[in-house]
Order: structure tokens, then C-alpha cells, then sequence
């Protein structure tokens, strides 16, 4: 089976949707079967956006970018200080 991937803001709009069906009187797993998801994904991703607004995820997505860059940043600066001791070291 193929796997969907949802954006943050798809989580949070469909989230939105499932409180208000749940509000109703619906059942989760009613609920879950509207939205095309398990239970076990309507857990996890109440438990990871659950209370998050759509700036919020801006800014999650912001800081997770950034946070890409910087570990690239800190692979290639310790690749060449491994290099420049190995050269100082007369091992090559």
C-alpha cells in the first residue's frame, strides 16, 4: 500500500476537522475512517501538533530548515579539521 505523506498544515486542518466531528458525538475511529487515517496516526499526531497553530508550524518548519543548514555546516567543518590533523600528524 501506498503511503500518503501530509503536510503539517493538511495535520492540522484535518485535526481541526476531527475535534468538531468528535464535538458531535462521532467516534474516533468514525472519525479516523472520514479522514483516511488509523487511530494510532490520529494519536501520534495529536500528540505532535495537537495544540499548534498554523504560525507555529511556520516557524517549526523555519527552525527545522535552519537546523538542517547548521548540522551540514558542523559535518563539513569537522571533515576538514579530521583532515588538516591527519596532515599535521604526517600520517598520509
Amino acid at each position: 500500500m501506498k503511503r500518503k505523506y501530509h503536510r503539517p498544515e493538511q495535520i492540522v486542518k484535518s485535526l481541526r476537522e476531527a475535534e468538531a466531528k468528535l464535538a458531535q458525538g462521532q467516534t474516533v475511529d468514525q472519525v479516523c475512517r472520514q479522514l483516511g487515517i488509523s487511530d494510532a496516526t490520529y494519536y501520534n499526531w495529536r500528540k505532535q501538533y495537537g495544540q499548534m497553530k498554523l504560525s507555529q508550524i511556520k516557524q517549526l518548519k523555519a527552525v527545522q530548515k535552519e537546523n538542517t543548514q547548521l548540522k551540514k555546516l558542523v559535518a563539513d567543518l569537522s571533515l576538514d579539521n579530521a583532515i588538516l590533523k591527519e596532515t599535521l600528524s604526517g600520517n598520509y
